[in-house]
């Protein structure tokens, strides 16, 4: 017996030497708090940062807490440490609680760890920069401007669309009086079934969606304005990224285009290396992002890459998209922590997601559960499973709180206490509200929910949402004295976009899928045409075919090519017009430019190979004209690919018409038909094909003979002032094209 008390006494010794050396760890050497009279230690001269007690709860297993009570660590900006007296008495409990505190693995066998060393180590301290869960690399603070708080409000926002058919129209509605709030600080999750309009909800809260149809939306109780857009960042559910360019180069340009023109060269690269640092991507800066045929960056990553591309210019407001679709447990959890960490800076917060796990759930501050376009639950997270209990609803087994909601959403109750109100409601034999298992309809189920938050908590937030604000008349103001200012000017733009384009784009010119088609194209026309040059008629008429077909390949070839730019990168474009980075005059021209470099290379190498093997003239002059004629032809033809691609901005639909058009051209061309009927002559004069024929048996053959194949050969200017008309001509219709194209940037 004595032996068991002395074992005892030791015990509880080693238990309080521990709790006191973890008290001197946290509070630097603070002495223990009394206990409390919840039989748990506790304090104020032992709280935590919101941070660090993430850290200690990631430290262990079991994050919600220690031991088999698991003591909840509360999620707010300061922790207190609690620790279950039973528990403290137990050795497998100090155990874990040792290595959860200290990040330590060792049984409790009477073995302690002296308190100054455990001070030394300061395993809580903020200055230590918090590590990578996904990538176990430390990272680093971004050392930028104070953010300004933003204050959002929404009230009974509503959304219709109209959707046209064939003999009729009709009007859906999407949203139905959806209300909330949510403060610099916090973190704002939307929660629903697909289809119950999150995305729409996130659209029109971000701007993108020009207005709601009925309610209203504030900004530090002001509506939305066009000066907004420098303050919010939004992070599309797909991941828009240039494929080719490494982590570290898309961050780069991101921050040159985006960031005030005050800054200069070096410091915005600086900021996007801070970027980097802080988002865990140093690991991978120089990996190329990856998309469906290249091998990249990890879906995390590059989800964390959209994100840096939005919290690099320091946004007040910060909207995602579904950003943890996707993605692994952990790479989630490390994506949400990311979030919180950008709340804490002063940043507000609004995301939505699907299914989180329970850890996710439990981080964030607010929540909106939609269901059907109907809000089903406003208030803090933490209290979402308290208010669905006191109107009936709760789980008859242990799951996890968001798939719970979400089932509620869904107006499925199986696992689910049935409301007695709800019961009432659902009369025996009627088939329209009850299904097969006795369990209510989900429309029962949806329209109850509905009707329970609106009369038990709606009327109470929506008062509190129309209550005045006491923000301070300086900070309503900020948000629209800010005048439209580019990051960069038009200049600058356009060379920054033009050296972007460049490196995007230099992986697929110089494919080794295109060099091959091209030289074998070239081998096989040299082998056909083998040294057919010559002064007669009948050599030249022979020759002329090959003439021709050039004219044709490189008229082929670049339309083909060009009709998928802008559809392509449409959304690309939207979401970086939407954002405001450059002026569209200078994407476009950066967009055409930067192809011409690359588009002489491969055509220089095919005539250089068919040219010699034919046997075509051997005078320098009529190369060089040879090979200028061949790229005017291009870049006539990539006009007319790039206006047919922005005017229709649908694949299929453009690949038609370019079909239809070029076999036209083609067969306009001056090669298969001599003798065009007067009514359709005028075909000929828009047939890039026929000009540029004509300018090579002019190049070719102008001194041997004044007709070749019954075309007459002039002296050239008719046909080079067509096809520099075609050349601009095309462009600008494709530019207007894209000027009337519809953002959804609120504009």
């Amino acid at each position: 017996m004595m032996d068991k008390t002395s074992s005892t006494s030791l015990l509880r010794t080693k238990s309080d030497q521990l709790v006191e050396a973890i008290s001197a760890a946290m509070g630097g050497g603070t002495k223990s708090s009394p206990m409390n009279g919840d039989g748990t230690v506790g304090g104020g001269s032992e709280t935590l940062s919101r941070k660090s007690s993430r850290r200690l709860t990631g430290a262990s297993p079991g994050r919600s807490g220690i031991g088999k009570n698991n003591t909840h660590i509360r999620k707010s900006r300061s922790a207190q440490l609690k620790f279950d007296l039973d528990e403290v008495t137990s050795g497998a409990a100090l155990s874990r609680a040792s290595s959860a505190s200290l990040g330590l693995s060792f049984s409790f066998t009477g073995f302690t760890v002296p308190p100054d060393e455990i001070a030394d180590m300061k395993p809580f301290s903020d200055d230590d920069t918090p590590e990578d869960i996904e990538t176990g690399t430390r990272k680093m603070k971004i050392q930028a401007e104070p953010t300004l708080p933003i204050y959002l409000k929404f009230t009974e926002v509503c959304y219709k669309v109209v959707i046209k058919g064939v003999t009729s129209t009709r009007e859906k509605e999407i949203l139905t009086g959806i209300s909330g709030s949510v403060d610099p600080g916090e973190v704002l999750a939307m929660m629903g079934p697909s289809g119950s309009g999150k995305t729409t909800l996130l659209s029109l809260l971000g701007g993108r969606i020009k207005e709601p149809t009925g309610g209203s939306i504030t900004y530090n109780e002001q509506p939305y304005s066009k000066h907004l857009k420098s303050r919010i960042g939004f992070v599309t559910q797909d991941d828009i990224l240039f494929p080719h360019l490494t982590v570290r180069e898309t961050l780069t340009y991101a921050a040159r285009l985006r960031l005030p023109k005050k800054l200069t060269k070096e410091e915005k690269q600086k900021r996007a290396i801070d970027v980097i640092y802080e988002l865990g991507l140093e690991r991978c800066q120089d990996t190329m992002i990856g998309g469906s045929f290249v091998r990249g960056v990890s879906g995390g990553e590059r989800k964390r890459v959209c994100i840096g591309n939005e919290i690099i210019i320091n946004p007040s407001l910060l909207f995602l998209d579904e950003p943890t679709s996707g993605l692994d447990s952990t790479t989630a959890l490390r994506t949400t922590e990311i979030l919180h960490d950008i709340a804490e800076a002063g940043k507000t917060v609004i995301t939505t997601i699907h299914q989180p796990s329970s850890r996710l759930f439990h981080k964030f501050d607010k929540l909106i559960l939609l269901g059907k376009g109907s809000l089903l639950y406003f208030g803090k997270a933490s209290e979402a499973m308290v208010y669905f209990s006191s109107i009936g609803c709760s789980p008859l087994i242990s799951m996890n709180p968001a798939e719970f909601l979400l089932d509620l959403a869904n107006g499925n109750l199986n696992d689910v206490s049935v409301p007695s109100e709800l019961e009432d409601k659902v009369q025996i034999g009627n088939s329209d509200r009850e299904t097969g298992n006795g369990k209510p309809s989900p429309a029962v189920v949806q329209e109850y929910l509905v009707e329970a938050y609106e009369t038990r908590v709606a009327e109470s937030e929506k008062k509190k949402l129309l209550a005045p604000m006491m923000i301070d008349e300086e900070l309503k103001s900020k948000i629209f004295t800010t005048k439209r200012e580019w990051g960069a000017s038009w200049f600058e733009q356009y060379s920054i976009l033009f050296w972007r384009g460049l490196k995007e784009r230099r992986h697929d010119y110089f494919s080794w899928l295109r060099i091959t088609q091209v030289v074998a194209t070239a081998v096989i026309l040299g082998m056909l045409w083998w040294q057919s040059g010559g002064d007669s008629p009948k050599q030249m008429q022979e020759q002329s075919g090959l003439l021709f077909f050039i004219a044709v390949f490189w008229g082929f070839f670049p339309v083909f090519t060009a009709i998928f730019t802008f559809p392509q990168e449409r959304a690309m474009l939207n979401k970086e017009r939407s954002a405001d980075m450059y002026r569209l005059s200078a994407y476009f021209l950066a967009r055409t430019t930067s192809d011409i470099p690359l588009d002489l290379i491969l055509p220089v190498l095919f005539i250089l190979v068919v040219y010699f093997m034919a046997g075509l003239t051997h005078d320098a002059c009529a190369f060089f004209l040879t090979v200028l004629t061949t790229f005017l032809c291009i870049v006539a033809a990539q006009g007319l690919g790039l206006a047919i691609g922005a005017t229709l901005m649908d694949i299929k639909k453009a690949t038609t018409l370019a079909s239809v058009t070029v076999m036209t051209f083609m067969l306009a061309g001056g090669y298969f038909v001599k003798e065009v009927p007067v009514f359709i002559s005028w075909l000929r004069y828009l047939s890039y094909n026929y000009q540029t024929y004509k300018l090579l048996l002019k190049v070719q053959y102008k001194e041997k003979n004044d007709w070749v194949d019954g075309i007459k050969v002039g002296n050239g200017v008719k046909e080079v002032s067509t096809l520099l008309a075609m050349v601009f001509g095309y462009r600008l219709l494709a530019y207007i094209s894209l000027r009337r194209m519809k953002l959804h940037s609120g504009t």
